[in-house]
């Protein structure tokens, strides 16, 4: 996540460093380039496609697709696992019983029970592949999805372009980079990081507050930068102070006093009814947060299930402490996770923002086909299923297939590479478009051969 500090020794009238700013705030990753975007649309050239946006759920730790999208009832009870299938919405998808209410909307996405990847079975491997599209070799770190959306089109609004909820992931096991940062693009594209649970009942955003160790004075001077800004930021911009900014600091003043983002973040908007219909828990609250983050003018977000495999409950279902059980997924991960995800899908749908916003759940990979000595699955990379819904998709539909036993796709198999390019292809990108490389020479979007899954879309 990248920490601002100030350079330079401009000051306010007011007296106030940029270094002081810096200090008084703990802003984390804001976007904070100057989008090309902008300029385009101060002269009212706007892509029609500047209002797409996306929603990733990273389900970290990964679900048992044979346990929940990808079930095998006529296999062996060593292979189908405990769990029934269920009818949907969709004449075309059947589910785990253990997601009656993605059985509800069902009509709305569409699975790929084709994925795989090549990666080493660790998870941090797979969470840098699945975001990226590609794995990460000879130092080049390649930027996540929201990364290449701030990248080429830019903040809409005082909020960052791409945010993570409720941070980004911690340790995976293998020890290398998650995927989650700006990667080459640079630090100014590493997505903004809530760094709290939105759940809890005090809950505020650490960046858009002072923390509690800052002393009396230091509060006063941000106090008094704030009296300066609060309800008439516009005149601000236009005064000589404004132009002593570059445009990282403006971009982190902007955020720090700005009402438009403070009412995002503030879920105690919502009326109760529909928090408590998201769920009260942490993955839930998160997910109406992004639908308020979405609604507010954020482009991307992207949010962990859960944030390490480790000391948690997740999807990692060994079988065996410190790992989840089978049981532990049907009772704990399951209902939490199927609540929210539908909420958000009805929310977004309701609201007539599902068609412009695309929401797709990821995972590492799947797992193992044959239930292990323990009771659980272990690491399977080979086959496993991901979904999508809005932002363009047909939705009620299936796409690929795996084995009888769900080890290796049988149909129509789709890698990381595919999965990105299909996020690009939502969001209106075209994949032939070049980034700014990492040694100066042009760096594609996508990899030779990768293409988005056309099925998904209408």
């Amino acid at each position: 996540m990248l920490q601002l500090t100030g350079r330079g020794s401009a000051h306010t009238c007011d007296g106030l460093s940029r270094r002081d700013f810096m200090q008084i705030g703990t802003l984390g990753a804001v976007g904070l380039s100057l989008p090309q975007y902008l300029a385009a649309k101060e002269q009212g050239v706007v892509d029609k496609d500047d209002e797409r946006a996306g929603i990733m759920i990273f389900n970290l730790g990964a679900p048992s697709h044979v346990d929940t999208f990808d079930m095998k009832p006529d296999a062996p009870s060593e292979i189908r696992g405990p769990f029934k299938p269920i009818n949907t919405a969709s004449p075309e998808i059947q589910v785990s019983e253990i997601f009656p209410h993605h059985a509800r909307v069902a009509d709305k996405l569409s699975l790929v029970r084709s994925c795989y990847h090549t990666g080493a079975a660790v998870h941090d491997a797979g969470w840098q592949m699945m975001q990226t599209g590609r794995q990460f070799s000879g130092g080049i770190d390649s930027p996540h999805a929201g990364a290449v959306l701030s990248y080429l089109r830019g903040r809409r609004t005082d909020l960052p372009a791409h945010v993570v909820l409720p941070e980004t992931m911690g340790r995976g096991g293998g020890n290398l980079p998650n995927g989650q940062a700006g990667g080459f693009l640079g630090k100014a594209h590493d997505p903004f990081a809530l760094m709290a649970d939105p759940s809890k009942p005090n809950f505020k955003v650490p960046d858009l507050l002072p923390p509690s160790e800052i002393g009396e004075a230091r509060l006063e001077r941000r106090r008094r930068m704030r009296d300066v800004v609060d309800g008439t930021l516009k005149n601000f911009e236009a005064t000589e102070n404004a132009q002593l900014l570059d445009s990282n600091f403006q971009a982190a003043y902007r955020l720090m006093t700005s009402e438009q983002a403070r009412e995002a973040f503030d879920l105690s908007k919502e009326p109760k009814k529909n928090r408590e219909r998201y769920g009260m828990n942490r993955f839930g609250q998160c997910c109406l947060l992004a639908r308020r983050l979405i609604e507010g003018g954020v482009r991307f977000v992207t949010i962990n299930t859960f944030l390490t495999v480790f000391d948690e409950v997740t999807w990692d279902i060994h079988g065996s402490k410190p790992f989840t059980s089978i049981e532990g997924m049907r009772d704990i991960v399951a209902p939490m996770y199927d609540q929210a995800y539908s909420a958000l899908i009805e929310d977004l749908h309701q609201r007539g923002m599902l068609d412009k916003t695309m929401v797709c759940n990821l995972c590492e990979f799947g797992r193992t086909p044959r239930v292990n000595p323990a009771g659980g699955r272990d690491h399977w990379p080979q086959c496993y299923t991901v979904y999508f819904a809005g932002g363009g998709i047909q939705g009620g539909q299936v796409v690929g297939r795996s084995d009888p036993i769900g080890g290796v796709p049988a149909e129509r198999p789709c890698d990381p590479g595919d999965v990105v390019a299909t996020i690009f292809r939502s969001l209106g990108f075209d994949l032939e478009t070049n980034l700014p490389g990492p040694t100066g020479r042009p760096f594609p979007l996508v990899d030779t051969g990768k293409r988005e899954i056309h099925e998904l879309f209408a």
